[in-house]
């Protein structure tokens, strides 16, 4: 079933999709970047609403464009955005997905608890409790994060699962001042970590059948967007852990060596390849895995964690090439398909995950430009 917009939201979308040229303003002054941002953003997010993705309204893929939408609604002063949120909630009955352990159908309970932040409503929360505590009382249990064991899904084997859970867990522990839901996500993450991060490298492999693999060029296999995945998943961690919390620490080392290590793989048109070692091999544009290296990036230097000599000139590039990749309707185009690794895809193929990163890696780039403007 697909999310039913309301009524207010579809008023004006056609028009924003219809918008075309160029993003920035005449005469302007460089206090109005973040508006340039703005518009941009807005214009991708209502292509989107006009032209809903086909997958469940729990699915990962609409989760993921749920955490972009949700971050331009705190900067947009247009109230569909949200609005669109909250419908989907509604539509959803508030669930996560459908596979109990799983963490794809986690993420949507990561724009349940935004929401929730506002309105205090418990019906956004009751059925995540429901499921996170039945989760804690019913523990699986497997030696290891082999990836071909049978069921081992449940648990987060598979590199891209640390943007999906984790994020989720952490924010439903703030929301609910409970400790257990915080120490859940904090062990399983560093679990998933020591299995599939490699610390010579500063990246993670997507899942274990990938440790042997190897490039036409004989590096290491570490695709765009599963580490994309991660660095999103380390942002939305490091933004709820206190800064006193014994585990911040840790995770602030990550982030900083694979930012360090990312930054090394960018390409000189400003946006990462899909296999981040062998880029040559895979000479497409790809838009979903930038969008979360530029979210990430940006993040870090606008928190302080990252050397703003050192990576905004970067963040300030990608952001640009992305920008590009929007054409005049407002499609995101240059997504790298649904799939455990990259295959060829058409220079205009979509994708909602692909947008919420692009409107993530906005709502920090329209912060950086609040920033450098006084």
């Amino acid at each position: 079933m697909k999310p039913r917009l309301l009524p207010s939201i579809s008023v004006g979308i056609a028009a924003a999709c219809m918008f075309a040229g160029c993003i920035r303003l005449p005469g302007k002054s460089p206090e109005d970047k973040s508006a340039e941002v703005l518009v941009i953003m807005e214009r991708v997010a209502d292509c989107q609403l006009a032209n809903p993705s086909r997958h469940k309204p729990t699915d990962w893929t609409q989760a993921a464009g749920y955490t972009g939408m949700m971050a331009l609604s705190e900067l947009s002063s247009k109230s569909k955005y949200r609005a669109a949120m909250m419908a989907m909630g509604e539509t959803n009955q508030w669930k996560l997905g459908p596979r109990r352990y799983h963490a794809d159908d986690h993420c949507v309970g990561q724009t349940y608890c935004e929401l929730f932040v506002t309105t205090k409503d418990k019906r956004m929360i009751g059925p995540m409790r429901e499921s996170f505590d039945f989760i804690l009382a019913n523990t699986r249990h497997f030696p290891t994060l082999e990836f071909k064991q049978k069921g081992v899904l449940d648990l987060w084997s598979w590199c891209d699962a640390l943007f999906m859970a984790p994020p989720a867990w952490l924010r439903f522990s703030v929301i609910t001042e409970e400790k257990k839901y915080r120490d859940f996500a904090v062990t399983n993450w560093w679990r998933t970590s020591d299995y599939l991060y490699d610390a010579e490298e500063h990246l993670y492999f997507r899942d274990s059948t990938y440790f042997g693999k190897r490039e036409v060029n004989g590096k290491k296999i570490f695709w765009s967007r599963g580490n994309g995945w991660v660095m999103g998943g380390l942002v939305r961690m490091l933004q709820h852990l206190p800064a006193n919390d014994p585990e911040r620490a840790r995770f602030e080392k990550q982030f900083k060596e694979m930012a360090a290590k990312i930054l090394t793989c960018q390409q000189e048109d400003g946006l990462w390849r899909s296999s981040l070692l062998d880029p040559t091999s895979y000479p497409l544009k790809e838009t979903s895995g930038s969008g979360f290296y530029t979210y990430a990036l940006t993040w870090g230097v606008n928190n302080g964690l990252l050397d703003r000599a050192k990576f905004e000139p970067a963040v300030r590039k990608a952001w640009s090439a992305l920008v590009a990749c929007v054409a005049a309707d407002g499609k995101l185009t240059h997504v790298q398909p649904i799939g455990a690794d990259p295959k060829k895809f058409a220079e205009d193929a979509t994708e909602v995950y692909g947008v919420g990163a692009f409107l993530l890696a906005g709502s920090e780039m329209y912060r950086l430009a609040k920033t450098t403007s006084k």
